[in-house]
């Protein structure tokens, strides 16, 4: 007995069979539950990419705002043309005046004002330094050049986050004081119109804003391309002229009714004449001596033309209520 003991069992013998199965056993076992682990290890850590991120939500704000029509460009903006333009191909050389609107898909950050939306600037320079809030981004640039590509273009525009403010965002606020502020990872839609002659846009504006204002048909138009309205005749005997210093009160504003600057107190602010901005000398030098009380609109050109001057945007017309007080030659 105790020599049957110690014999080796027999290939094919039930201890050997019995190991055998429970190392498959054991093998299956980790296996299915490094296969488990595996499978819950991506679900909790999953995570689309940028672009998947980017493609979804610019997808669901279209779907959720009922917006049509649009294309998907290759690097991810969606577009709409609305207007090819009939002006030449755009080249990053090209000095471009812009008329924007643009708002976060999440709704937080709106600017629409059209008035105050204008900037002026070398297409190929629009991200290099500051920008009104919204446009400075790489894919307005890449919009422009690629997709409007044509002076006089406009457009629907939605640029993905990644060519927008990527996950830092811009602006200043916080989460319940947004109107300064894009949060980060937020996709941009854009109306952006590239004028292709400011003169006629101006004076397009104007037309507009005269109409929308009840001032048609008290406003005279002058040859040197302003209107003007004389609400009280001069009194004053001594012409006003280049070499002329001026006392006066007056409120300058552009077209959205935003006030740039403003003096309505004694006594009159000096002004010699060569100071004034173009529109408004020749208005005064024209219509006004001292008593006169009179209203200036003017296109960009005679005002401040592509500069962007304190609150006053580049390429804005402007709006000059006057009262001469004296003149002294």
């Amino acid at each position: 007995m105790i020599a049957c003991r110690s014999k080796r069992p027999k290939s094919g013998s039930y201890p050997a069979r019995k190991q055998q199965t429970q190392m498959k056993q054991t093998t299956f076992t980790f296996l299915l539950f490094a296969t488990i682990a595996l499978v819950s290890c991506r679900k909790d850590n999953y995570g689309p990419t940028i672009r998947e991120y980017d493609e979804d939500q610019i997808k669901s704000y279209i779907s959720t705002n009922g917006i049509t029509g649009m294309t998907r460009d290759t690097s991810g903006i969606y577009y709409n043309i609305s207007n090819a333009g009939t002006g030449a191909a755009i080249d990053y050389s090209d000095d471009i005046s812009v008329v924007f609107s643009v708002r976060s898909v999440d709704g937080k950050y709106v600017s629409t004002d059209t008035i105050s939306n204008h900037f002026q600037e070398f297409a190929g320079h629009i991200t290099n330094i500051n920008r009104p809030l919204g446009i400075g981004v790489p894919g307005v640039q890449l919009a422009i050049h690629n997709i409007i590509n044509h002076h006089g273009g406009a457009a629907h525009i939605i640029v993905p986050s990644r060519l927008a403010y990527g996950v830092s965002g811009a602006g200043s606020g916080s989460s319940s004081l947004t109107s300064g502020r894009i949060a980060g990872n937020q996709s941009l839609d854009y109306y952006i119109h590239i004028v292709d002659n400011q003169a006629a846009y101006d004076v397009a504006s104007i037309k507009r804003y005269l109409a929308n204002n009840n001032l048609t048909s008290v406003m005279q138009y002058d040859p040197a391309g302003f209107w003007y309205q004389i609400s009280t005749p001069g009194t004053g005997t001594v012409p006003i002229t280049d070499n002329s210093t001026i006392g006066v009160t007056y409120t300058a504003s552009i077209f959205n009714g935003l006030v740039v600057d403003q003096y309505n107190s004694t006594p009159a602010q000096s002004f010699d004449v060569p100071d004034l901005i173009q529109g408004v000398q020749i208005a005064l030098k024209k219509y006004a001596t001292a008593g006169a009380l009179i209203r200036i609109i003017m296109p960009s050109s005679l005002a401040y033309g592509k500069t962007t001057a304190g609150l006053v945007p580049a390429n804005s017309c402007f709006r000059f209520d006057v009262q001469v007080v004296s003149v002294a030659p």
